[in-house]
């Protein structure tokens, strides 16, 4: 039962003073949602357009994803020219498609015109090519021709990042024509942080902070201020790549170039923010075997069928350890407390490489861990595995023979420990330099093989060490 609560009536009030979108901890308040998808079965159109008007982008993303899906697509239909198509980048991947695909092409085509060139890029990349050829023909030529061009960069390219929208000046301009000329031109950037000084032919010949600017008197030849060693980053650039260079330079924006250095674009630091979250986004989702393009909004068939080929490698691989078991079926036989104990050995292997092959990927994908420093790496995370298997042998050793009354049991397990945290060291550190020497992607596919290997090799030294010991046949 929801709470009604009188938003109609005249008041100084905004709407969302009155109807506050948000409780306390931030979620969103089950009565707006409530108001909100009410005004829309009454087509309260005054209503639906104030909330939208007053609402920020990412907020409206997060109403529009609280919406059932039919009571998405009405309210961008009903709120018209005020409804804010940048909000769409902020839902996720399945649901902006959705939205789109039932909205009129022409509607989209109006809703773009309004979207910075990267914002607008990013609204129609997901979608099928005649889709966006079918939006793309309800744009004027001059933006059509733009949007093409950076559609056709590869995916996660700067050049499919980069905004078009940037000021260029000539360099033989003075402090006070480039001021003059920002102040009476209508169609700048909303933001922007730098201008870009070009030749003739549009090629790039530096840049120059607008604190540089601002700060210099107005008869300063421009050619006197350009930072010509100012970092910038080609249209074919992977996004990763640029986000590290931001990084490290403590960037807030970058020029994009073509390959003949031909100024085309800019790229800022919030473009860069969505990159580092989306590719943390995709390594996290890999390093669990799901899908990167896997969103909360799918349904159950599109989930279970992303995520079946991957519990399928791993059924196969749990399959290879558990045949280890099979070799020692008889020892197995003779001595219970085995196969009590066999899955602890193979357990803290396994968490023991699962620690290594995070801390491995996370420096492969930053570059912190290359050819120069593999070897020192691969030696410390051996020794941590030794120190740590010493340490939990002393310790699963005394609880096994303080369980079983079997006091060589202690001495096997606590070896078998010690080979385990080794291997599973060296494991989830060698794996993923491999798959990365190889071109693979080590978060997507190191866990099952590390954990592979410390079950593997958990049983096999367990059960090897106690048929040794206690001449089990």
């Amino acid at each position: 039962m929801t709470e009604d609560v009188d938003i109609a009536q005249p008041a100084d009030a905004s709407v969302l003073d009155r109807l506050p979108m948000r409780d306390e901890n931030g979620e969103i308040r089950h009565e707006f949602v409530a108001e909100v998808t009410r005004a829309i079965h009454e087509t309260n159109i005054e209503l639906l357009r104030a909330i939208v008007a007053e609402l920020h982008e990412a907020d409206l993303g997060d109403l529009i994803e609280a919406l059932e899906p039919d009571d998405r697509v009405k309210l961008v239909e009903l709120t018209g020219a005020d409804f804010h198509f940048s909000a769409l980048n902020e839902v996720d991947d399945s649901v902006r498609e959705e939205i789109l695909e039932e909205l009129e092409p022409v509607t989209v085509a109006e809703g773009v015109l309004e979207l910075e060139s990267d914002d607008a890029v990013e609204l129609l990349e997901g979608l099928d090519e005649e889709d966006q050829e079918e939006i793309l023909e309800k744009l004027p030529a001059k933006e059509r021709n733009t949007l093409e061009r950076s559609l056709l960069y590869p995916e996660n390219s700067a050049g499919r990042r980069m905004q078009t929208e940037f000021i260029t000046v000539p360099p033989d301009w003075t402090v006070g024509q480039a001021i003059d000329y920002m102040r009476n031109t209508p169609d700048l950037p909303d933001r922007f942080y730098e201008i870009y000084p070009v030749d003739r032919a549009q090629h790039w010949q530096g840049a120059i902070a607008l604190d540089v600017l601002l700060r210099a008197r107005r008869p300063v030849p421009l050619v006197d201020l350009i930072d010509e060693d100012r970092r910038r980053v080609s249209v074919l650039d992977d996004q990763e790549e640029v986000a590290r260079l931001f990084g490290k330079y403590n960037l807030v924006a970058a020029p994009v170039v073509d390959t003949t250095n031909r100024l085309v674009g800019v790229i800022t630091i919030d473009d860069v923010v969505d990159v580092i979250e989306e590719e943390a986004d995709q390594d996290l989702k890999a390093l669990g075997g799901v899908t990167s393009d896997e969103e909360l909004s799918d349904n159950v068939w599109t989930i279970a069928r992303g995520r079946f080929n991957w519990l399928l490698v791993n059924l196969a691989t749990a399959f290879l350890a558990s045949s280890v078991l099979g070799l020692f079926e008889g020892q197995l036989e003779q001595m219970v407390a085995l196969a009590v104990l066999a899955p602890i050995v193979a357990s803290q292997g396994g968490n023991a490489a699962t620690q290594t092959m995070t801390v491995a990927v996370r420096a492969l994908a930053t570059r912190e861990l290359g050819s120069s420093n593999a070897f020192r790496v691969v030696m410390r995370e051996s020794l941590v595995g030794l120190v740590n298997g010493i340490a939990f042998a002393v310790i699963t050793g005394v609880a096994a023979v303080a369980w079983f009354r079997i006091p060589g049991l202690g001495v096997v397990i606590g070896l078998a420990i010690i080979c385990n945290l080794v291997a599973g060291a060296l494991g989830g550190i060698l794996i993923p330099m491999v798959l990365e020497r190889v071109r693979a992607d080590p978060a997507v596919a190191s866990g099952t093989f590390v954990t592979t290997i410390t079950d593997v090799v958990g049983f096999f030294s367990f059960l090897g060490i106690a048929t040794l010991w206690f001449g089990l046949k």
